[in-house]
C-alpha cells in the first residue's frame, strides 16, 4: 500500500517510492529506495522535502515503526536493497532493458528539444526522471546502455548523442568517486549539453558533406545558443549551463568558445569534453562511418594532455575499457572476436566472443572466452577493423539484437 507521510515520520526500514516536491530540494538522484542508512535519513530531514510516499508492501509502515520505536531497531527487509543500489547484472540480462530505455530516452529527448526549439522551457522534473532511469541501468551494467547508445542511426544522431553522453557522464562521475548529487548533475549536464544544436538549421546540422567555413561557424555557435535556451528554463543548474557552454574547450587553450586553458575549465566541462568526443567519433554520421571503440580510445589517448585532462581521460578509460564493448580484436591464437563485456578489475582481459579465424579466413564456432578466467592463456594482440574484414554483424554478435538496430 502506498502512503503519504510527513518526512518527520520517516524511519529506517521504510521504502520510499516518491519524494514529494521539486527535485532541486532533495539530495538524491533516485526517488525510489529502501531507507536503511542513518545518514540518508538525516539528509532527508535536513532537505526541503516536506512529505514522502512510502510503500508499506516493500518496507515498514508507520504503525510498525512507531510501535517498535522504543524497542530493538526493526530489521530492514532483505528483499529490496537492489532498489537503492541496483545489483550488477550480466550484459545479456541488461541489454534488452537498456534497449527499451534507449528508445524511451530518444523519444523523450526529441520531444524535449523540440519544445526548446519552439521557445518552451525545459521540464526539469522529466529531465531528472530520465537521468534517474539511465543511471539505474548504468549501475546494473554500464556496458549495456553505453554501448547500445553508440549504435544510433545517422538521422537520430543529435538526440541519441545526448542520451549516450548522459550515460557516459554518469559512468565517469562514478569512476571519479563523485557524490550521488554530482553524479546526477553530471547526467543532467550530459543530457542537455548539445541542446544548442536546436538553433542550427537542419540543412546544416544534417548536411552529408563537408561544411563550408560559414556553416562551420554556425555550428560553433551552438554552445552559446544552448546557454541562451537553457537560461529560460527554471532550475537548470549552473553545472549544466557550464557543460553546455564549455564542452568544446581543450586543456591546451585551443578550444571554443572562450579558449579556456587547464584549470580554467571546470571538472564537469572537462568530463563533458571527453564523453562528447568519444561518442561523436564512434557514431556513424551522415558524412563518415564511426571508429571502432578501441581505435577511438587509442586515438583519444594521443590527444590526452592537449585536448583532454589526463586524469579525467584515464578515469574515462577505466569506465569504458581499453577495449570497450563492441571492439573487434585479434587474439594470440589468430582467432578474431568481439568484446562482449569488461572485466571489473582488468582492463586488458575482457570477455570476448570469438567467431572467425584470421589464419584460415573462415568462420569458426562462436564461443565466449573470459580472458581473466583461471587457466585461460589467450590474450589480445591487436585491434581489428570490421570494414577491412568485411564483417557486417559485429554489433549483433555482442548485443544479441538484430543488426538492423544499428
Amino acid at each position: 500500500m502506498l502512503r503519504r507521510i510527513p518526512t518527520t515520520e520517516l524511519r529506517l526500514g521504510m521504502f520510499i517510492t516518491e519524494l514529494c516536491g521539486s527535485w532541486i530540494d532533495h539530495p538524491f538522484w533516485k526517488k525510489r529506495f529502501l531507507l536503511q542508512d542513518e545518514r540518508d535519513l538525516r539528509r532527508l530531514l535536513d532537505s526541503g522535502v516536506a512529505e514522502v510516499v512510502i510503500d508499506t508492501a516493500r518496507g515498514l509502515d508507520t504503525a510498525v515503526a512507531n510501535a517498535e520505536a522504543t524497542g530493538p531497531a526493526p530489521a530492514a527487509p532483505t528483499a529490496e536493497p537492489a532498489m537503492a543500489v541496483p545489483l550488477r547484472v550480466a550484459l545479456d540480462e541488461e541489454v534488452s532493458r537498456a534497449y527499451r530505455i534507449c528508445a524511451r530516452s530518444r523519444d523523450a529527448v526529441v520531444s524535449m528539444f523540440n519544445d526548446v526549439r519552439m521557445g518552451q522551457a525545459i521540464d526539469a522534473e522529466k529531465v531528472v526522471e530520465l537521468v534517474e532511469e539511465i543511471t539505474e541501468s548504468v549501475l546494473r551494467n554500464p556496458d549495456a546502455l553505453i554501448s547500445l547508445a553508440r549504435l544510433k542511426r545517422a538521422d537520430e544522431y543529435t538526440y541519441m548523442h545526448s542520451v549516450a553522453v548522459c550515460a557516459l557522464m554518469i559512468g565517469l562521475a562514478r569512476q571519479l568517486g563523485l557524490s550521488e548529487q554530482d553524479v546526477q548533475e553530471a547526467g543532467i549536464a550530459g543530457l542537455l549539453h548539445d541542446v544548442g544544436k536546436m538553433a542550427i538549421p537542419d540543412a546544416v546540422l544534417n548536411k552529408p558533406g563537408k561544411l563550408t567555413d560559414g556553416e562551420f561557424a554556425v555550428v560553433r555557435n551552438h554552445p552559446e545558443a544552448g546557454v541562451r535556451l537553457l537560461r529560460d528554463s527554471p532550475r537548470v543548474s549552473e553545472i549544466a549551463l557550464d557543460v553546455c557552454l564549455h564542452h568544446h574547450e581543450k586543456v591546451d587553450g585551443t578550444g571554443y568558445p572562450h579558449r579556456l586553458r587547464g584549470d580554467q575549465i571546470s571538472l564537469f566541462a572537462r568530463m563533458g569534453a571527453v564523453c562528447d568526443v568519444y561518442d561523436a567519433v564512434t557514431s556513424n554520421r551522415p558524412y563518415k562511418a564511426g571508429w571502432d571503440p578501441a581505435e577511438a580510445v587509442r586515438r583519444m589517448a594521443e590527444w590526452s594532455g592537449s585536448h583532454f585532462d589526463e586524469a579525467v581521460f584515464q578515469a574515462f578509460v577505466k569506465t569504458v575499457g581499453i577495449y570497450p564493448t563492441g571492439s573487434l580484436v585479434r587474439l594470440e591464437s589468430g582467432r578474431i572476436g568481439v568484446v562482449v563485456e569488461q572485466h571489473p578489475h582488468s582492463l586488458l582481459k575482457p570477455r570476448v566472443k570469438v567467431f572467425f579465424s584470421s589464419k584460415s579466413r573462415e568462420p569458426i564456432p562462436q564461443r565466449v572466452l573470459d580472458l581473466a578466467a583461471p587457466g585461460v592463456t589467450e590474450r589480445i594482440v591487436a585491434r581489428e577493423s570490421a570494414q577491412a574484414w568485411g564483417f557486417r554483424h559485429v554489433d549483433e554478435l555482442w548485443s544479441g539484437l538484430p543488426s538492423a538496430y544499428a
